[in-house]
């Protein structure tokens, strides 16, 4: 008996067998049409009825089926009297088999649908889908996990209480106090803002801290040029303006550069993409790429910025709107995020209101309220005429997994546009219903030092870099 018959003769006999695997044999698992016919017939009455199907049973449905030819019928029937129940098998060895089976038939499956996608001209699926559905196939599993039993497993829960989770720190005193110490694996983090406020800004100063702390970081973008983001970076790690890096010898530039080697272990490596064009398939195989020449594998992605990016599953030909086409592509991240196992973080907008109000909130992000229902943090960037002469720009919690959101729910931040740095000016909240600031999660990252006050003042700290 091969194992195609062997599954199917254990769905009609073995109820325990049923339970565990039906969920996860798909119909085009099986290369016989009767067997595919016998499968769906199996399906369609224990979803129905809620019981294990019968012999009988599956008989009554090919006779009666408008789909199943007399012959088929006749050779259906003949087959279900040939398995016969006296033989039991160990169910361990079963449910393992069919893993098995299900595994080779999807990867066998997805290797003839890419095959199509290349050679078939009348295909309209892109060529970028094919890692995706690859990736699908090779992640077959059975999960025997049926959920989390509350009394049963409260010694696993107690641990996962108790452990201590390892974050990507900010060197902002106020995002580690509002994320309780960064931002963890497996989560989307969005920057929210208008045009011109500063997003590309603070993710430059993130990745340059983060690198200066010793992560590997990977920046993509989908809107500037690699060397114009590389130049942001300089600027900031370089403690120099943009003007005056522009006016250094390169005699000086790299031996900055090499001051920067010795300070840090971390690496940043900045990846373009046309603007509109690169999805998740494309950011995947990127990871895969770095990993193999480069022997890089990031801490934590930079992306530059979501709304300019394409999804893999949905074209952006005009059929689909713009809140399905961008909740998808955030939804596309995030799942990025879980699988490489890192934060991402990334940026949206502002609409036009929401760009000029002072209090904007989630109702005020372009295009689509789905990148904040998907994101695991969402910060707004706030900017106004009289925070531009102070030389500050606010931040405001739209949404927040990780902590309360209603405490320092606004704070100021310092920014330096020519040297693009953002930096902490002491303890300054805009939230009456916090009555202080106390970070338990005490920031040791460069550029800063805590005032006699408690407050945070900024000071250079780059001296190894003066020429």
């Amino acid at each position: 008996m091969n194992v195609e018959h062997l599954v199917l003769k254990n769905l009609l006999h073995n109820e325990e067998f049923v339970r565990s695997v039906l969920p996860f044999i798909k119909q085009e698992y099986f290369s016989d049409s009767n067997d595919r016919a016998i499968f769906n017939f199996i399906k369609t009455f224990v979803n129905e009825y809620n019981k294990q199907a019968t012999p009988e049973a599956i008989k009554i449905l090919a006779s009666e089926s408008k789909k199943i030819r007399i012959e088929d019928a006749e050779v259906i029937s003949n087959l279900l009297d040939s398995w016969h129940t006296s033989e039991s098998t160990e169910l361990a060895f079963l449910i393992n088999q069919t893993e098995i089976f299900c595994k080779d038939k999807a990867l066998h499956n997805a290797i003839l649908d890419s095959i199509k996608i290349i050679t078939d001209v009348k295909d309209t699926r892109e060529k970028g889908s094919i890692p995706e559905i690859l990736k699908e196939a090779l992640a077959i599993t059975f999960d025997p996990s049926v959920g989390h039993d509350l009394v049963c497993d409260a010694e696993t829960r107690y641990d996962f209480y108790h452990k201590k989770e390892e974050r990507i720190r900010f060197d902002i005193q106020n995002l580690n106090y509002i994320t309780g110490g960064g931002i963890p694996r497996k989560t989307l983090n969005i920057i929210v803002a208008g045009v011109n406020v500063g997003k590309s800004l603070a993710m430059c100063h993130m990745a340059s801290a983060n690198m200066i702390n010793g992560k590997n970081v990977l920046y993509i973008t989908c809107e500037m040029a690699e060397e114009r983001i590389a130049e942001r970076i300089d600027a900031n790690l370089l403690d120099l303006s943009l003007d005056t890096l522009r006016q250094v010898t390169k005699k000086q530039f790299m031996s900055l550069i090499d001051n920067l080697k010795n300070r840090t272990t971390g690496k940043l490596v900045i990846k373009e993409y046309p603007t509109g064009s690169a999805n998740v398939s494309h950011f995947r195989y990127l990871l895969h790429e770095l990993a193999i020449k480069k022997n890089f594998i990031p801490d934590i992605i930079y992306i530059d910025y979501l709304n300019i990016c394409s999804s893999s599953r949905i074209k952006n030909n005009g059929l689909a709107n713009s809140y399905t086409l961008v909740k998808s592509i955030a939804e596309e991240v995030r799942g990025l995020a879980v699988e490489a196992n890192l934060p991402i973080v990334t940026a949206t907008q502002f609409t036009r209101s929401g760009a000029s109000d002072s209090d904007a909130d989630m109702s005020d992000i372009a295009e689509s309220f789905g990148v904040a229902a998907t994101a695991d943090l969402a910060i707004a960037l706030i900017n106004t005429e009289e925070l531009e002469t102070l030389g500050q720009l606010m931040i405001k919690q739209l949404k927040n997994r990780y902590n309360d959101v209603t405490k320092n729910k606004k704070f100021l931040v310092g920014i330096d546009r020519s040297k693009m740095r953002l930096f902490d000016i002491g303890d300054i909240q805009i939230d009456d219903s916090d009555s202080g600031l106390h970070d338990p999660y005490k920031d040791h990252s460069y550029g800063k030092t805590q005032s006699s006050s408690g407050g945070s003042s900024y000071k250079k700290n780059f001296d190894g870099f003066k020429f």
